[in-house]
This record gives structure tokens, C-alpha cells and sequence, in this order.
């Protein structure tokens, strides 16, 4: 019966975004296999591509979809067999909404741009290069190429008379916007402006619950199995672990290109992930909490408070960037711009009386600054939807 429930409510969530989106069609990229620019599976990779028209037609925003990692041989053999490693076992359609959207009442400063929903099949953030294949599972690791084969593709069906463009993601696909966002921006031509959105990729090098860092150890593994090192920002890895190099709030300190932020301050996968991972919680103490805050004791409650400081402390190069953008709310969410309801909506949340449509269009056009941060308790903003939609 739990089971069952449990998914009908993803089928929910499921409904409330996709209500109203525009459906658009795969392209797969075969082109690419010939330069190695593979899945995990060794399939092409893939992307929507929903063309501008107007006023947009020389705009892009290219969005990086999220959906984790794979750390060792074993999960990444477990994940090939699923869409997010095998362009073969993708939906062939994908609905549109929140910053994807085509409306202009929903969407209205980037409905007829060219939009990009660029699928995740690599399990690296599109990070991992490694030449050789191991004939006994018959893995590749190539979402770096992946990621430049798709831009290369794109600059020639006209994204190279781009006047303005946007890098964006959500959540693993967000935190490759931060980690590709100076790249992009050399790709694209020097008339154009170009800035990046990561819309809950603000992943912390945070403090677990006992005081050590299992992310770090998380994405050390991450680097090193799908050889990623090489294709993360030098402007970081030049002075830092490649690991410390996954986490944004050491590649903002150098980044070029401006940065906008949307974050939850309570971030359900870092509360679950970062802060109390499975691996730590030995006497499983917060296996329910974690899930539901609802059910955590008092003392749990005062340890996820203190989970908003040290994403705070992550935030401050992007606070002191006056470039930078920043839209942080006290909600328990991840990933808020998929849906017009979140995006622009009343389904979704208001920071400085502000949603976040608004804020990012503003700080685009450059109409004005935007850089704010919510009332600091958990759920303290009524306007924090009652369900948050996870990529």
C-alpha cells in the first residue's frame, strides 16, 4: 500500500509538470558515436531542441538535465540499463515548461528563444573522458564529449549568430552549467551575451552529521571513474583537488561568465544526500526524518537549521559577485524551474516578493539586480509549494 501510494504521488508531480507543457521530439546525435561522444551504454547522445521564432529567433538557452551520478563499475553498469545511460531507452518526448516553456504568459522572457533540453546519459555532469573501454562491462565515459559534441552540433544549426544565450540545468544537469560555464561562453560569439542559471546545482562541501564530509569522498569517486579531472575548470583545478572542483562554491570564486543562482536553502537531496547520507547514518536515526521533516525530533530540526548556514557560507563568492544572481528560498525543494507553475506560477515560490521568472529575466536583461535570500526557517514562506519535484 505504501508502495502504491508513493506512486501516485510521483505520478502527481509528474502531472503538474508536464500539464500544459509543449511535447517535443528527440534528436539523436549520431554523428557523434564516429568522434567516441557516447552514453554510458555506448548509444548517441540526445537532446530537444524546440526552435525560436520573432524576436528570439538568435536566442538559445541550452538545458542540462539532471539525474545523479555514478561513482564505481557497479553503478554505472546499473545505470546504462536505464535511460540516464542509454539514449535507447529515452522517451521520445519531452514537455516543455517553467524556463523551457513556450508561453509568453508563463514563460515571458525566454518563450521564443531557442530551447535545448540536452538528455543526461553519462552519469558525470557531463564531465568523464576516458578513452579506452573495458570489454567486460562495456562502459563509456565520455560526457565531456558528449556536452561539446551537442554545443558543436548546435553552433551549426545557428547557434553561432547567437545574440543572447543562456547555459542552464537542473540539479546534476545545473551543476554542469556552473562547471561548463566559462567554456560556453568562449564558445559562443563575442557579440553575444552569454550567462548560466543552476536551478538547485548549488551542491555544498558540507558537513555530514558526523561532522566529516561523505560528499567529498562521493564526488572523489565520481572524478575518478569516469576520468574527469581533465575537464573540469583549470582556473580551479589548478590549485585544488579535481574532487573540490565538483563543488560550485570553488569554481564561482574564479568564474568569468555571470552566475544565477536558484537554490532552496533546505535542499531535500542535500539534506538527504550531504547532510545525512545512508553510509553515516549508522544507527539509522534519520532515516525517516530525512524523508519527511516532519517527522524529525527537535534536535534533527536544529541540525537542518544549521544546514542553511553552511549553504550560506557555500554562497558567498556568488554574494560578492555583483554580476551574479541569487534567488534562495527556505523551502524543503529541489529543482523549482520546470514547471510554469514553479517557474512563474502560484505553485511556486516568492523571494522578495519576486518569483523566480522575473528574477532571472531581470537580471538577465539586466532591467535590475537580483540577489536575495528568503526568511532563514524551514517553510517559514507560505508560498514554499506543499510537494517539491525532484529531476
Amino acid at each position: 500500500m505504501a508502495r502504491l501510494k508513493q506512486l501516485w504521488l510521483s505520478f502527481l508531480v509528474l502531472a503538474v509538470v508536464v500539464i500544459g507543457a509543449r511535447a517535443v521530439p528527440i534528436t539523436y546525435l549520431e554523428s557523434a558515436v564516429a568522434k567516441g561522444a557516447v552514453c554510458l551504454d555506448g548509444s548517441a547522445p540526445a537532446y530537444h531542441f524546440d526552435k525560436g521564432s520573432g524576436s528570439g529567433v538568435n536566442n538559445w538557452i541550452v538545458h542540462m538535465e539532471g539525474g545523479g551520478w555514478c561513482t564505481d563499475i557497479a553503478t554505472c553498469v546499473q545505470r546504462k540499463s536505464t535511460m540516464k545511460g542509454s539514449s535507447k531507452l529515452m522517451n521520445k518526448d519531452f514537455g516543455f515548461s517553467g524556463i523551457l516553456g513556450g508561453k509568453q504568459s508563463t514563460n515571458p522572457d525566454f518563450y521564443n528563444w531557442n530551447r535545448i533540453k540536452v538528455r543526461y546519459c553519462d552519469g558525470s555532469s557531463f564531465t568523464g573522458d576516458i578513452e579506452a573501454v573495458d570489454p567486460s562491462n562495456k562502459l563509456f565515459f565520455r560526457g565531456a564529449r558528449v556536452w561539446r559534441a551537442v554545443i558543436d552540433d548546435l553552433m551549426a544549426k545557428g547557434m553561432s549568430n547567437a545574440q543572447n544565450a543562456i547555459l542552464s540545468g537542473c540539479s546534476a544537469g545545473a551543476l554542469a552549467a556552473i562547471l561548463h560555464c566559462d567554456q560556453f561562453k568562449s564558445i559562443l560569439p563575442k557579440t553575444a551575451k552569454v550567462k548560466c542559471v543552476s536551478d538547485a546545482g548549488y551542491f555544498i562541501h558540507g558537513k555530514d552529521i558526523t561532522g566529516g564530509s561523505y560528499i567529498q569522498s562521493y564526488y572523489a569517486k565520481v572524478v575518478a571513474t569516469h576520468g574527469s579531472a581533465k575537464s573540469l575548470p583549470v582556473s580551479c583545478t589548478s590549485s585544488m583537488k579535481p574532487e573540490l572542483c565538483f563543488f560550485p562554491q570553488y569554481v564561482a570564486q574564479t568564474l568569468q561568465t555571470p552566475l544565477f543562482v536558484i537554490n532552496a536553502a533546505f535542499d531535500s537531496w542535500q539534506i538527504k544526500n550531504v547532510l545525512a547520507p545512508t553510509s553515516v547514518d549508522k544507527s539509522k536515526a534519520w532515516k525517516t526524518c530525512k524523508l519527511d521533516l516532519k517527522k524529525c525530533t527537535a534536535a534533527q530540526l536544529q541540525t537542518v537549521q544549521g544546514y542553511r548556514d553552511q549553504v550560506l557560507a557555500a554562497l558567498a563568492p556568488v554574494r560578492s559577485d555583483t554580476t551574479s544572481g541569487l534567488f534562495l528560498d527556505s523551502c524543503h525543494a529541489h529543482c523549482q524551474g520546470g514547471s510554469a507553475a514553479t517557474w512563474s506560477g502560484d505553485g511556486g515560490p516568492t523571494v522578495a516578493n519576486t518569483k523566480m521568472a522575473k528574477a532571472v529575466g531581470d537580471w538577465f536583461f539586466e532591467r535590475s539586480t537580483f540577489q536575495n535570500i528568503d526568511c532563514s526557517s524551514l517553510n517559514c514562506n507560505p508560498t514554499c509549494p506543499a510537494v517539491s519535484t525532484e529531476d
